[in-house]
């Protein structure tokens, strides 16, 4: 068995690298190549989170679970609010082949997701990119998304405005004007990421102009909520898996007040494998509600563990 630490992952996987594993796990989930097992999670109290997210990607030859949870605590200590460990096993014979830190791996699936949603969905004359959430989280996204859309500026709200400076500082390093912006000002984006940890609403429907995609990334447990659930009536919503999407993602809201139904969200898979149409027209407002499936998880580790084996940073163990 491989052990790849979490130390070595930011030189093996790359942002593009990320991107790339993503898609194409997408894309084997809509043909039914790969699924997801159902995702347990717990909450343990004082905002405390841990759960695991697991599934088999036959198509890939890859079968896996990954093990994390949210820990508010953890600032206090020095380390990352969000740890998780990615477990890979052989699908035949179920043999463990791997353990890689998931914690930089989670931050670059996340963008990665958000980014192909922009890629698939938002027009392609976005210019301004607007950013609801300016955590940690928020910096993958910013650079994620502008490697896919040639941006001219971008406008960001936080519920604490004094996180803002450091999102700011992003967007002058990929050299995009910076502005802060109250939340009806999002009107002016044409491409806005969500990526908060709220349980109520922050973006409204008239935060959203016609022809606007919106990739929600922040929702993935019961009880959180990015978004006024009639913007998801109003747009085209996409997913990364349906099942989650209505039960703990973004939609959960929406389905609940009876405004949309399971059968009006999309698979953002069957885009990328042609299989479903994307954007049908500049003034659609199109939302991408991103769960965060455990496939994803096992594809970039896949990726991280092929590199790790290649450039020989891999620690072998017998178990």
């Amino acid at each position: 068995m491989l052990i790849v630490p979490e130390s070595e992952i930011a030189a093996l996987v790359s942002p593009e690298a990320a991107f790339t594993a993503v898609e194409e796990v997408f894309a084997a989930m809509a043909r039914g190549e790969a699924y997801n097992f159902p995702v347990i999670r717990e909450a343990l109290g004082e905002g405390r989170q841990y759960g695991f997210k697991s599934g088999l990607d036959r198509k890939g030859a890859v079968m896996g679970v990954k093990s994390g949870g949210y820990f508010p605590g953890n600032a206090g200590r020095g380390i990352p609010n969000h740890q998780s460990t990615v477990f890979l096993f052989d699908p035949e014979s179920g043999r463990p082949t791997a353990v890689v830190g998931g914690n930089l791996l989670t931050a670059l699936r996340t963008a990665a997701a958000a980014a192909i949603s922009v890629d698939r969905l938002a027009r392609k004359d976005a210019k301004v990119l607007g950013m609801v959430g300016a955590g940690h989280q928020a910096q993958f996204q910013l650079r994620a998304a502008a490697r896919v859309r040639d941006f001219e500026r971008v406008i960001a709200w936080n519920y604490h405005p004094e996180m803002l400076p450091k999102l700011g500082e992003v967007a002058a390093e990929l050299g995009l004007p910076f502005e802060a912006v109250p939340l009806d000002r999002m009107t002016e984006a044409d491409a806005i990421v969500t990526v908060t940890s709220s349980p109520a609403a922050s973006l409204m429907e008239a935060h959203v102009s016609p022809g606007t995609h919106v990739a929600c990334m922040g929702t993935d447990t019961k009880g959180k909520q990015e978004v006024e659930p009639a913007l998801l009536a109003r747009a085209r919503v996409f997913t990364d898996e349906v099942a989650q999407s209505v039960t703990i993602g973004e939609a959960q809201h929406a389905i609940a007040e009876g405004l949309i139904a399971e059968a009006d969200i999309t698979p953002i898979g069957t885009v990328i494998a042609g299989m479903a149409a994307g954007r049908q027209s500049e003034d659609e407002i199109t939302l991408f509600d991103g769960t965060g499936v455990g496939l994803q998880d096992l594809a970039v580790a896949g990726a991280a563990v092929r590199l790790a084996a290649e450039k020989g940073v891999a620690v072998s163990v017998t178990i």
